[in-house]
């Protein structure tokens, strides 16, 4: 990708992530009033995540969960504690929205491979590096091709194949699958851990064997 096309993109990025947040202000102040009445506060769920150069960043969603915890003070599963109005945010992608904070403040583009969870960093292969050459995005083509459905390896090589192959046509037909998917409440899954071991987990047994 040259210093044009990044600005291309870049252009791209902003006028849609504007139009996106002034579009479903509405639905976002909604949605996010209804978190605040089943889970209280914090409203807004902010985590970090390994952004392009492997450097940190935070990303920002509507909060889709409680902190319900067992006997012993450990989060229940995913599964329990996405609940109500939270199983109803993911399942339309509207907790994704307050991303487009982020593909404001360059941190995020529309389109890239998804932001991971920094302890997955050490365990990337050099090939699959190659995803921290772009800016991560919201959408990507690991998730129009099967996304929590898909093995790591995988899903990996498809965030690899994206750089590789970069073009704005291919963000264009990327953002026209995802919305289709979106409508479709297609491949959402409220609890992915139920589907697939976390990638550190997966290859550090991996590894042992």
């Amino acid at each position: 990708m040259t210093g044009a096309d990044r600005r291309v993109k870049r252009i791209v990025d902003v006028v849609v992530a504007v139009a996106v947040l002034v579009l479903t202000a509405p639905v976002v102040a909604v949605a996010a009033l209804l978190v605040l009445v089943q889970f209280g506060r914090p409203v807004f769920f902010r985590q970090e995540r390994t952004g392009r150069h492997e450097r940190t960043i935070r990303v920002v969603k509507l909060r889709t969960m409680s902190d319900d915890r067992d006997a012993e003070g450990r989060l229940l599963p995913d599964g329990v504690r996405c609940r109500g109005v939270g199983r109803t945010l993911r399942r339309l992608s509207i907790d994704e929205l307050p991303q487009m904070i982020n593909v404001l403040r360059g941190d995020l583009s529309l389109v890239g491979p998804r932001p991971l969870l920094l302890r997955y960093d050490p365990w990337y292969t050099p090939r699959e590096r190659l995803r921290f050459a772009v800016q991560p995005g919201i959408t990507g083509l690991a998730q129009v091709n099967g996304r929590n459905d898909l093995a790591w390896t995988d899903r990996l090589e498809l965030d690899v194949r994206y750089v590789l192959a970069w073009s704005l046509w291919l963000d264009l037909r990327i953002i026209a699958r995802t919305v289709g998917k979106v409508v479709r409440a297609s491949g959402v899954a409220v609890d992915p851990s139920s589907r697939m071991l976390d990638l550190d987990e997966e290859r550090r047994l991996t590894s042992v064997r």
